[in-house]
């Protein structure tokens, strides 16, 4: 069985060890074991509540119960940007007009920005290759969620995500060279290990502050301008089903779409209940008709020991009917409170 938990502090190797699976371009999960170090210690002090909710760092791994092993990561920021500079370029456009030759052009222009500073943001999504099938990608990504609507009151009103932006086989960003690599002078994985390690005041002493036009870029630049990595694509999908959206952010380095949305509408408060662990019976003079069983994520309701599956059932009146194995998995008991969700969206019925 898969689990989705809080990360602990034995993880550190384990966690050590996917990092070095992930590649360049995602800078909150490098292979450096003082940083990893450094960043699970704030996840651990996050469930334990003994930093402030802006400083926390809530980091979930995935675990196969059968084995042991590590089969994802992801994580939760509580607010970005209080300590160190969060920058993202912002598509704007400017407007050039003259009526003595009656000329009129619209050019779209990259703003660097700190407008997202403070924002939630949700981070360092990871899923072994091994673990890539069935519904463990959406398992992964989506416990976020659920931890969201069971504890709201930890997090900013804006939630986002910076996804990962294109890149060639070879590892070549078009954005960063034809943008980038002016005004920093050295390789893409040079300046994206800076950033992991928190060395960012270089952005803003050698990035120019005026609006660039991209019409100015080499047109392979400008082709990926708010474009995923492939691999990165359907993160990007699961996203978007959760509710959030693109709106015309993009990191400064690779071009990828900044996310966004009001935790207050994301699918996940809208539509997550809380259910009693217990047999689901039907009550005397109720339609005797039992929902179908779907995959349902269900989560507990504990800050520190925070966990998760997918289990294929449904509740009813209020109950759902969890297996012995499932209880165990979330350490839970008949009786105790969970938080579920539909896997899937539902589509609309009326539409």
């Amino acid at each position: 069985m898969l689990v989705v938990r809080a990360i602990q502090a034995d993880d550190l190797d384990a966690l050590y060890v996917m990092a070095t699976q992930v590649g360049s371009g995602m800078t909150t999960l490098k292979p450096d074991m003082k940083m990893m170090g450094d960043r699970l210690a704030i996840a651990v002090a996050s469930f334990a509540e003994t930093i402030a909710p802006e400083k926390r760092d809530y980091m979930f791994v995935m675990e196969d119960t059968d084995t042991g092993r590590l089969a994802g990561v992801c994580a939760i920021k509580g607010a970005v940007g209080l300590n160190e500079p969060f920058y993202n370029y912002r598509i704007g456009t400017l407007v050039h007009s003259s009526r003595e030759i009656d000329v009129f052009t619209r050019m779209e222009t990259l703003y660097l920005s700190n407008d997202l500073t403070g924002s939630t943001e949700l981070c360092s999504l990871f899923l072994h290759p091994d673990y890539r099938s069935g519904n463990n990608g959406k398992l992964l990504s989506k416990s976020r969620f659920l931890f969201i609507a069971q504890f709201p009151h930890l997090f900013t009103e804006k939630l986002i995500a910076e996804m990962r932006g294109y890149q060639e086989e070879n590892g070549r960003s078009p954005f960063y060279e034809g943008l980038g690599r002016h005004f920093f002078k050295m390789d893409f994985d040079h300046v994206d290990a800076l950033t992991a390690v928190g060395k960012k005041s270089f952005i803003a002493e050698l990035m120019p502050r005026q609006p660039l036009y991209v019409a100015y870029l080499p047109d392979d630049a400008q082709e990926v301008i708010g474009k995923v990595h492939t691999s990165t694509a359907p993160a990007r999908r699961l996203l978007e089903q959760e509710g959030l959206y693109f709106e015309g952010y993009v990191d400064i380095f690779d071009a990828g779409p900044v996310l966004q949305a009001r935790v207050s509408e994301l699918r996940a408060m809208r539509d997550s209940v809380l259910a009693q662990v217990g047999s689901a019976a039907v009550p005397d003079g109720a339609c005797a008709t039992v929902p179908e069983p779907e995959p349902l994520l269900v989560s507990n309701t504990t800050l520190h020991d925070f966990r998760m599956i997918l289990s294929q059932t449904a509740p009813v009146n209020g109950a759902v009917a969890l297996s012995a194995a499932e209880q165990d998995a979330l350490r839970c008991a008949d009786g105790d409170a969970v938080r579920t969700l539909s896997l899937n969206s539902r589509k609309n019925p009326h539409v």
